[in-house]
């Protein structure tokens, strides 16, 4: 393949980095923060403190939220 048929796929890549870094680096964010709060319930309910269920809604809720996300399941917990 010549350089003219990788030329735009090229310039479209860096086009499409260059637009969707924030929102990336974001969503990366948001996954790393869930996977250690999964990791923390995960301990908890290990070490039999489980308040919430150790499962990916509850930890994408606190990647999100952080701790209101917390208060928010203690208190969806108690509701039900």
């Amino acid at each position: 393949m010549d350089m003219g048929t990788w030329l735009p796929v090229l310039a479209a890549a860096v086009l499409l980095l260059a637009v969707f870094r924030r929102p990336m680096k974001w969503l990366l964010g948001v996954l790393g923060r869930s996977v250690l709060w999964l990791g923390g319930l995960g301990l908890l309910g290990a070490a039999g403190v489980s308040l919430v269920g150790v499962n990916c809604f509850n930890a994408l809720a606190l990647g999100l939220l952080g701790l209101p996300g917390a208060a928010l399941l203690l208190f969806l917990r108690w509701m039900a």
